[in-house]
């Protein structure tokens, strides 16, 4: 097949997935003219702040039967594109750039800089390499399919400019808040599962756990009070409510129920989950106590893994006086203490974005995208990459192992269509 002398790929937004899609389909087919297209004033923002400004690159999942299941939504299609890019895939390419990166204990995956800065420098580096054009503050207002006798292109609409025209197109301009915001991209045929938040924190205003904020517990289970949803983790507490990995998750596997819920539910905390206690060992404990240690304060005697300011809150809410000694304790106080360690209720009244790092779930549905190309089903050489798609994971760096999976493949796919290879 004869193939111009010259192609053009254009990539709809400045992001992880845009970005690692444009750098690596100019490497791949030296001849293909890049263009990223940015409706902001500034490239790779989510980059910039993921991680306190560290970048949380990937995660520490080298189980390929257990990545998928980070994935709220889109689990099936990870595990179907993953064996073409995977974790350690991610790893190798940075590595490749002289980006090392190292593991935290929760699995995280940072440069070890701790800086984002990195992650920037070495994408625009590959960017300036390989001759990628970037164009800031430019708005795709509508992309309009051209079809010709041996081929097909694609005219883009710019909000202020003259339109651009590519032979190829990859839409990775991350996630929408409203469904009004896809309407480019259902006017070619595609449909869209409706956006919801996802990786919030809980708000408790009237809670008076909000006097505790900054009190953190590493082991804490966290139901959604008649529904499946459960996650044990670390919980934090804040001003507002309830943050801290376990929360976050939970926000993500609930998203749509709490979004039907209007963000008004109830939880169920166990504080003592990771140790294992139940209502009956605790009991146990507390008798212990009144043996062993009659003439101690019950303040002195808190269970591992409860800090003092949580302990002392429990005390006051179970009615148990700052001064009560063991002997003293009574089996009212010890069942409301109780109650309260391993089946605290609490209300829930909204909702509070994760710092910057707003994630939605929803997008372009997967079952018009090749999980194996990225390309659509329904045109021809019409590709996306990352949350644009109903793909989103947890919180500690899956988003952007889609991101960077996902724009590679895309990248591939493009640039075999190119050489004919």
């Amino acid at each position: 097949m004869h193939l111009p002398a010259t192609q053009t790929l254009v990539v709809i937004g400045g992001g992880a997935a845009g970005l690692f899609c444009a750098v690596n389909a100019a490497r791949l087919a030296p001849s293909l003219q890049v263009i990223v297209l940015e409706r902001s004033n500034k490239l790779l923002a989510k980059v910039k702040i993921s991680g306190g400004g560290r970048c949380n690159v990937t995660h520490a999942c080298f189980d390929r039967q257990e990545l998928p299941g980070y994935y709220p939504r889109g689990a099936q299609f990870v595990k179907r594109y993953q064996h073409s890019f995977f974790t350690t895939d991610t790893v190798d390419w940075f590595a490749a750039r002289k980006v090392s990166l190292k593991t935290e204990p929760d699995g995280r995956m940072f440069p070890v800089t701790d800086n984002s800065q990195t992650i920037i420098d070495v994408l625009l580096q590959e960017a300036a390499l390989y001759g990628v054009q970037i164009r800031l503050q430019t708005d795709v207002e509508a992309i309009e399919p051209v079809q010709h006798a041996a081929s097909s292109q694609f005219v883009l609409q710019i909000r202020q400019g003259e339109p651009i025209v590519a032979d190829f197109c990859c839409i990775a301009c991350g996630g929408f808040s409203k469904p009004a915001s896809f309407e480019f991209i259902t006017k070619l045929g595609h449909s869209i599962e409706a956006p919801v938040p996802s990786l919030f924190t809980f708000n408790a205003p009237a809670h008076p756990l909000v006097s505790l904020q900054g009190v953190s517990v590493a082991g804490v289970s966290v139901k959604i009070s008649g529904t499946p949803f459960v996650q044990t983790g670390p919980v934090l507490l804040t001003h507002w409510g309830l943050s801290g990995p376990a929360i976050l998750k939970l926000s993500a596997y609930a998203a749509r129920e709490l979004a039907a819920r209007n963000y008004s539910f109830d939880i169920q905390l166990n504080w003592v989950a990771q140790g294992g206690q139940s209502a009956a060992t605790l009991s146990t404990f507390f008798s212990d106590q009144r043996r062993m240690h009659p003439t101690q304060q019950v303040s002195n005697g808190k269970l591992q893994g409860i800090p003092q300011r949580l302990w002392n809150f429990f005390l006051e809410q179970s009615g148990v006086v700052p001064d009560r000694r063991w002997a003293d304790f009574s089996r009212r106080e010890e069942n409301q203490l109780i109650r309260l360690l391993t089946d605290m209720s609490v209300h829930i009244q909204g909702k509070t974005t994760f710092k910057e790092e707003f994630v939605t779930a929803g997008g372009v549905e997967l079952s018009a995208i090749d999980p194996q190309t990225m390309m659509s089903k329904k045109l021809r050489h019409l590709y996306f990459a990352g949350e644009i798609m109903n793909v989103d994971g947890v919180t500690g760096g899956f988003n952007f192992q889609h991101a960077w999976s996902s724009g590679m493949i895309a990248a591939r796919a493009i640039s075999a269509d190119r050489t004919g290879a």
